[in-house]
């Protein structure tokens, strides 16, 4: 009997430093997979490294302006083959009221940016639970876009050979995109697939949504992506393929954020306390 007794108490010794091990283990994974209150600064810092890195990328991967054009040629001949190739029709009628397409050349070039800068920041103050989720949902959806850049260069219809396309922002010399004018040698020509104008703009539209009070917001979230696409078309800078190309790269966004909490971003609590390196650990779930 004493035996024993002695036997279980080294057996449970020996196991303590195995147990330890395992709840640290844990404990890490719980840590990094629950959601946290953001910090500003750090937030600031990881937006702006992040999309100077998506930049740099993108404009860093060769042009292939052969391969591009032709990429170009067979999604306009296979559009046609399905009776859905409406991009040159929808740019012709738009093109002829001057103020209407003026004024996407201009939603073409802000509102990608300003709205989804919106988006965070409202966010990052309303919903700080749910924030990093997000955040991991447009990051990873643009991540997975570098990677159809390098794999499948495309011209925009605009700069196809021989089309009929109009380029809206050369035609009225309006600032609306970084690829037409003076500040087409900054960006990558040939990088059209997949549209993360529709990536962006479906991601703020489903996050608005899905979380708005307001039912007026919630109608204008899903315009928001319906009015891009018709802007991305009428101004010639993508096919509607594309538009197909960016909500494929948000669905992967999607499924990496699900994987990793668990859940979607807009399932997770609202609100979280923040906590300090010194706090306890929470259990992993």
């Amino acid at each position: 009997m004493g035996d024993t007794t002695v036997t279980t108490q080294e057996g449970r010794e020996a196991a303590v430093p195995q147990a330890v091990a395992a709840t640290s283990g844990r404990g890490l994974i719980g840590r990094l997979r629950t959601p946290r209150a953001p910090r500003l600064w750090f937030e600031i810092l990881l937006i702006a490294l992040s999309y100077w890195t998506y930049s740099l990328i993108r404009n860093a991967v060769p042009e292939q302006r052969g391969q591009a054009l032709r990429n170009a040629d067979w999604i306009w001949h296979l559009e046609h083959q399905f009776g859905l190739a409406v991009e040159q029709s929808v740019n012709h009628a738009v093109n002829s009221v001057t103020w209407l397409i003026i004024g996407m050349n201009y939603y073409y070039a802000t509102l990608h940016f300003v709205v989804t800068i919106g988006v965070l920041v409202w966010l990052y103050r309303g919903h700080p639970g749910r924030y990093g989720a997000a955040r991991l949902v447009l990051f990873a959806t643009t991540g997975v876009a570098l990677v159809g850049y390098y794999l499948y260069p495309l011209a925009p219809p605009r700069l196809m050979t021989g089309s009929r396309f109009i380029d809206t922002v050369m035609v009225h010399q309006t600032w609306g995109s970084m690829a037409s004018g003076d500040l087409k040698h900054m960006s990558n020509q040939y990088a059209a697939m997949p549209s993360m104008h529709i990536g962006w703009s479906l991601w703020c539209g489903l996050t608005i949504f899905a979380l708005a009070k307001a039912p007026w917001a919630r109608v204008l979230g899903l315009l928001y992506p319906a009015a891009t696409l018709l802007v991305i078309v009428a101004t010639a800078n993508h096919f509607w393929l594309d538009a197909v190309g960016g909500v494929l790269c948000l669905t992967f966004g999607y499924a990496v954020a699900w994987l990793w909490y668990g859940r979607l971003p807009y399932a997770l609590p609202r609100q979280v306390a923040a906590r300090t390196a010194d706090e306890p650990l929470p259990a992993a779930g």
